[in-house]
């Protein structure tokens, strides 16, 4: 019950889901969006238009889990298209622009929760796009973590199996695994590369 009735009226609020791939963020976004419906509130889930792995409109988990979303090209398209909603939720909010904090900070000012679901550390472990300041203008930030496929212990960051450089780079198991802090070091070795902890790292 307090969770039924703990989402009938709430404050304005944002509220952040990070971690790495595979670690079950859309999942919890999408698991806190069908309960604030079942609320009987009012809710939008938009997510990047770049974002089209399994369908260009739904939000869809690993698991299949699925919600319908609206594509956006940009931050400020949600504040546009926010009006007399209850409950906003954004999935793989890495992609989205750098004015992302801002559009939250306005919708919870309007009294709307706000829930973001992304991802808090690139392939080669820097921050991501907006979400360093998602999660420091947060009031409730929920880190998740998926399962080191070497080891089993819990993954650090997405490491990626394929030789691209580039930053924006959409894909599933083909293309990433979650790593430990330790396998994610070895695995740097074991491609050439230096361990994160020998590099210098602009966070910039």
């Amino acid at each position: 019950m307090n969770n039924i009735s703990g989402e009938t009226r709430r404050p304005g609020r944002i509220e952040v889901v990070c971690g790495s791939m595979f670690s079950g963020k859309t999942e919890e976004l999408i698991r806190r969006m069908k309960r604030a419906k079942f609320a009987k509130q009012r809710v939008e889930i938009f997510k990047p238009s770049i974002d089209t792995r399994y369908s260009e409109e739904d939000v869809v988990s690993h698991d299949q889990q699925h919600i319908p979303s609206t594509p956006v090209d940009s931050s400020a398209a949600i504040l546009l298209l926010s009006s007399d909603i209850d409950v906003v939720g954004i999935d793989e909010a890495q992609f989205l622009d750098d004015q992302l904090p801002a559009v939250c900070n306005e919708l919870a000012y309007r009294g709307i929760r706000v829930i973001i679901a992304g991802l808090d550390m690139d392939f080669q472990g820097r921050p991501f796009g907006p979400m360093p300041a998602l999660c420091a203008i947060a009031d409730d930030v929920t880190k998740v973590h998926a399962i080191c496929v070497r080891c089993g212990a819990l993954a650090y960051v997405s490491h990626r199996l394929v030789d691209n450089d580039r930053r924006v780079l959409l894909g599933e198991v083909n293309e990433y695994e979650p790593l430990c802090r330790e396998c994610y070091q070895k695995a740097l070795q074991d491609d050439g590369h230096k361990p994160a902890a020998d590099t210098a790292t602009s966070y910039e």
